[in-house]
């Protein structure tokens, strides 16, 4: 059914302004790391061959050089410092198949954070996913090679918002998408992902639901559940951009072409898709089906990490960039295992509130 309302800062005179993070607790110190050698030498083609061995169809060899001497050095480095990586599928090839140790998308990594043995985390992958990692760590030192990797979904939405939203609209629970900040989850009932949009909505055995912070996906989610789905006016910045016309234009150009969207995309695209689905949905259809021609409208890094593994896959490239995923450098992962910056922190009070949320969803039967 059509979502029966949808709500934004603007339909709330009284909004709080300010602080829309998680208040900080100071960080640990650990002694830095000296810098190991990057140049690029006969041992590291021999050491790293294997690995460009995943990646050989999606990076040019001339690149491989580059980027070899410090993936080399950062795999190294992990076991010095006793630190996993944990990528998400929007990172970049070099980073998901050649130094994470666990990838995959939201839903896979919190339930993954939760089985992690190592001491150290490093989340490849923007600040919330950090934030729910360190959620479910809380005793593990979690790192974020640069912080300033945000994302418009978390950003549009605050917990002050979460509560006048309670306010307007008393009784009616509460589902956050894991797109938002422990200050959001530490106000709502419970997390979902994209994977499992619909059965969390659908567990609460509640006529209504607010769904935040994506307004497309809690229309996607609206079309697939008789649950009346109250919705936030957020967007991502990369689905958002997709059109339908963009994708009927293609279709124009080969009318074999096969096009997969994820939820987050407008109404109109999803239209005009042959299957819609989740992150990890998306890659599931397209190994079992292996399509000749595929376009996967989401990040443009997923788009290469399924065609590294899939390679008799041809992939066109409407896709959009983000800019806060590809803030995650393999220099910067580097750094960060040297001298174990920048440290994820959550105020212990509120991660209490927001650990609640995201167990929740975890621990939901499928």
């Amino acid at each position: 059914m059509p979502i029966t309302g949808i709500y934004g800062p603007e339909d709330f005179d009284s909004r709080p302004q300010g602080q829309t993070t998680s208040p900080r607790v100071p960080p640990r110190t650990a002694a830095p790391l000296p810098m190991p050698s990057l140049q690029w030498t006969a041992d590291v083609e021999r050491a790293t061959a294997p690995l460009y061995e995943r990646v050989k169809h999606v990076i040019p060899p001339i690149e491989w050089p580059l980027m070899a001497p410090t993936i080399k050095a950062i795999n190294e480095l992990k076991r010095a410092r006793g630190a996993v990586i944990l990528a998400h599928n929007y990172q970049a090839p070099e980073i998901f198949h050649c130094v994470a140790d666990i990838g995959g998308d939201s839903l896979q990594l919190a339930v993954e954070a939760t089985k992690v043995k190592a001491d150290v985390i490093v989340q490849c992958g923007v600040h919330f996913m950090a934030e729910t990692s360190k959620l479910l760590n809380p005793d593990k030192t979690v790192l974020i090679p640069d912080s300033r990797a945000g994302c418009s979904l978390a950003a549009s939405i605050t917990g002050a918002d979460v509560r006048l939203l309670r306010e307007k609209f008393p009784g009616v629970p509460v589902v956050a998408y894991v797109n938002t900040s422990a200050e959001v989850k530490a106000e709502v009932d419970i997390c979902c992902t994209s994977s499992n949009a619909v059965q969390v909505v659908e567990s609460l055995n509640a006529p209504s639901v607010i769904f935040l912070p994506d307004r497309y996906l809690a229309t996607y989610v609206a079309s697939k559940t008789d649950v009346k789905i109250i919705a936030w006016k957020g967007a991502c910045e990369v689905h958002e951009r997709f059109t339908g016309e963009e994708l009927r234009s293609l279709r124009d150009g080969d009318p074999s072409v096969q096009i997969i969207a994820h939820p987050e995309c407008p109404p109109d695209v999803l239209a005009e898709a042959d299957f819609t689905g989740s992150t990890a949905h998306m890659i599931n259809w397209v190994r079992e089906r292996r399509p000749r021609r595929l376009v996967m409208i989401t990040e443009c890094s997923m788009a290469d990490n399924v065609r590294a593994e899939l390679p008799d896959v041809e992939m066109l490239r409407p896709c959009n960039l983000c800019p806060h995923m590809k803030r995650i450098t393999l220099a910067n992962i580097l750094d960060s295992l040297l001298t174990l910056g920048e440290e994820v922190t959550i105020d212990p009070a509120l991660a209490v509130r927001a650990r609640r949320s995201v167990e929740r969803m975890i621990n939901l039967k499928n």
